[in-house]
């Protein structure tokens, strides 16, 4: 699909999946590094016959496979509560291709691995399990060229060396047989068996495929009833399994979903008290400071009318009258001081409008600037006797 961007994924994704934002970030990841891989809605149809839309990345992924890049076609279904639950793989062969079953991979296509078995978010994502995809194909690959009737080999066209074809061993595989059970990084591992995976549906276009091996053998051998029982049970015994651990898996993904849903509603529920229970603490004050301020005017009211009720003027000598001599004293040199610091400012100003000469300037203010030292030294002294702080 060209053209598909972040804004078109959003759109495609807003009427089914609960978790769109952390879907299309991870799609986004995964179509930047593998541009084979398209999205597109489309109608999936589980065990139960029912069918939902969801979205599906399909495409090839390059997987190097001694010496050689391959395309191995896949289909990756990604569930409405991704990615709290792991997508659903298959392999998705062309008309030129046969599927090659193991332990990854059934006769429908449908992909098993661990990854997938211990698929947990956000540990795991979708650009990991292409990544495990690309490693475990490249040791176990998935398909094999389909035999013609004469026995003539297709070639399977790689995606390195162009001109470059491949033509099967004897046994049919296209990659040859013979490759270790165990895969670079995964070593050791005790890998489940295909059963004890999770298992769904395949879409409806996913149909099985017999290897060229299987077809035809025990065509002569003669089945007896209760080997045909027991077969059915054993076939509707699986089914019923399957299906009630498909309902399990769903259920308990909703649950998760409203468990988190009812989390965050009890914290939200909590801070909303939290706030509510501080702005009432905020209108108290608000209250007490009204209350305040209404006492305050009525006293500054009161205290303009006795002030504009007072017919005589009183003397601003009066007015500020120090309590002690010595703070009288500390007052008058401070007032005298002030005095030849602004006798000093006009001087300056006479000088530099050309209204006195130089020599008169500083004439004045050598004898201006030694009273004033004397000033302040006597006022300091007097500061310091009084208790109080230095000025200077």
């Amino acid at each position: 699909m060209p053209g598909v961007n972040e804004t078109t994924l959003r759109k495609m994704l807003s009427k089914v999946y609960k978790y769109r934002d952390l879907t299309v970030h991870e799609i986004i990841n995964v179509i930047t590094q593998f541009k084979d891989l398209t999205p597109a809605m489309d109608n999936y149809v589980f065990n139960d016959g029912s069918t939902r839309e969801l979205m599906s990345l399909t495409g090839t992924i390059p997987v190097p496979y001694k010496g050689n890049v391959y395309n191995i076609p896949i289909c990756a279904w990604l569930l409405d509560t991704y990615p709290y639950n792991p997508p659903i793989c298959f392999v998705k062969p062309t008309n030129t291709m046969m599927i090659k079953t193991g332990k990854h991979v059934d006769a429908n296509g449908k992909i098993y691995l661990p990854y997938l078995h211990e698929w947990k978010h956000p540990q795991s994502d979708l650009l990991g399990l292409i990544q495990v995809m690309v490693m475990v194909f490249g040791e176990e690959p998935p398909v094999f060229s389909r035999s013609s009737r004469q026995s003539t080999y297709q070639p399977f066209q790689a995606a390195g060396p162009p001109n470059t074809s491949y033509v099967p061993t004897p046994q049919g595989s296209m990659f040859g047989q013979g490759h270790p059970a165990t895969l670079g990084g995964f070593q050791g591992y005790p890998y489940p068996a295909a059963n004890s995976y999770p298992s769904t549906a395949a879409p409806a276009h996913y149909t099985p495929v017999t290897p060229p091996s299987v077809a035809g053998q025990n065509q002569n051998n003669t089945i007896g009833d209760d080997a045909i029982k027991a077969s059915m049970l054993s076939a509707v015994s699986d089914k019923l399994r399957r299906k009630m651990k498909e309902e399990m898996d769903r259920a308990q993904a909703e649950l998760d979903a409203l468990k988190r849903t009812e989390e965050d509603l009890k914290m939200g529920h909590q801070k909303l008290e939290e706030m509510l229970a501080r702005l009432d603490q905020e209108i108290v004050g608000v209250d007490k400071n009204m209350e305040l301020l209404k006492c305050k005017d009525a006293e500054l009211s009161a205290a303009l009318e006795k002030m504009e009720t007072q017919s005589e003027s009183k003397d601003i000598d009066e007015v500020i009258a120090p309590t002690t001599p010595l703070y009288r004293q500390i007052l008058n040199l401070y007032a005298e001081e002030s005095a030849i610091e602004d006798t000093i400012f006009y001087l300056g100003e006479a000088l530099r409008k050309d209204v006195i000469d130089l020599e008169v300037f500083l004439k004045h203010v050598r004898l201006l600037s030694r009273k004033q030292f004397q000033l302040r030294a006597l006022m300091q002294k007097a500061r310091k006797t009084a208790g109080l702080s230095s000025l200077y």
